[in-house]
């Protein structure tokens, strides 16, 4: 057995998948053999669900069929929307989104079974509910009336509709679909590695999800969309977040939306297509100051530091002139991202082998009593 030690498992390699692969060199994510960028330039999110779900992009037939599926399955059971009622109005989001998903598993008849049908079946239920589970979340904390989902709108818009109350402009639903298909998949992060973990002790799908909301809760995985929005509301122009970031720098902060494990010193191709969706909206909304000023903390970033932004810093914006509060910026990654765990559990449930790593252990030896 080799006694190799790599803090934060880096650059070990955990797991066989077909379903996507980040090629640092290229600059390219691949997912199920496409390029994620050019696939959220040119297919919806269903599409891209679909195309993990099954390992085939789905022809219009086949996703307006995949779309009626999702949308006969929207709703919640009533219990499960008392128990939001019922959480604390301090209560994280991120808390909220993991016991919604956790009391919905009891009532879904097909739990325990494993099988790749069941688990197709599943995942399609969570692809209806977890958005619902996220709007109606953040509803019941703040006191206001639920948000019923439309079956009239398409996935997207009724997903900002039900956090929104307002019907989405076309730009407004494409914009968000397209955050959608970049939040949708992205190799081995530790949610969806905590995911892997969870079901190859042959738990179920709802589980693992519930494990992944909790590894993303953690500020240094998700969260950081959230603080990317803060600092540029705190700074509140371009001469300001320069200021903003030097001090920051100065007293050696890490400032949120840049650098990435596995990309380094190379560009998150994510970013950049946020980045072009930003300036649209901004010239849309009339609200160009958010633009400008991300992009003066980008070169801030690169000048001091040699730092490309990641997806967040982009995406936070976005979100927040799509109308989206912070605080649940991290929620929509996550039910974004629901379809690729989904996919890397039933990967996992399909050739399994429980993870079961080993330690390097540094205390002490030969004590007695």
């Amino acid at each position: 057995m080799s006694n190799s030690y790599h803090p934060g498992l880096e650059n070990v390699i955990a797991s066989e998948t077909g379903i996507s692969y980040l090629d640092v060199e290229k600059e390219e994510i691949v997912v199920r053999g496409y390029d994620l960028i050019e696939l959220a330039q040119q297919v919806t999110y269903l599409d891209v669900a679909g195309l993990l779900l099954e390992g085939v992009l789905p022809d219009e037939n086949e996703r307006s069929s995949f779309e009626e599926r999702i949308k006969d399955e929207y709703g919640l059971p009533p219990n499960v929307c008392s128990i939001l009622r019922l959480l604390p109005e301090q209560a994280n989001l991120m808390d909220v989104l993991r016991t919604g998903i956790s009391a919905l598993a009891s009532y879904d008849d097909e739990l325990e079974d494993r099988s790749k049908e069941s688990n197709t079946r599943k995942a399609i239920r969570l692809l209806a509910k977890v958005p619902q589970i996220v709007a109606n979340g953040y509803q019941a904390k703040t006191k206001q009336t639920f948000v019923e989902p439309r079956k009239d709108l398409s996935y997207s818009a009724n997903f900002l509709y039900m956090i929104t109350g307002q019907v989405p402009s076309k730009m407004e639903e494409d914009i968000f679909d397209q955050s959608l298909i970049v939040y949708s998949e992205h190799e081995m992060p530790n949610s969806t590695f905590a995911a892997r973990v969870i079901a190859s002790t042959q738990s179920d799908l709802y589980g693992a999800l519930t494990g992944a909301v909790a590894s993303l809760k953690g500020t240094l995985h998700g969260g950081a969309n959230e603080a990317v929005m803060e600092m540029l509301l705190e700074a509140g122009s371009e001469g300001n977040l320069e200021t903003l970031m030097l001090s920051k720098l100065a007293r050696k902060e890490r400032i949120m939306g840049f650098g990435h494990r596995v990309y380094m010193k190379k560009a998150d191709p994510r970013a950049l297509l946020m980045k072009d969706a930003l300036a649209a909206l901004s010239l849309e909304k009339n609200q160009p100051e958010l633009y400008t000023m991300c992009v003066v903390g980008e070169e801030v970033m690169k000048r001091e530091k040699n730092l490309h932004p990641n997806l967040d810093y982009y995406a936070a914006p976005v979100y927040y002139l799509l109308g989206i509060p912070i605080e649940l910026f991290t929620p929509v990654f996550l039910a974004a991202r629901t379809i690729g765990v989904s996919s890397h559990v039933m990967e996992q449930h399909a050739n399994n082998r429980l993870f079961r790593p080993r330690v390097l252990y540094t205390g002490p030896r030969n004590l007695h009593p």
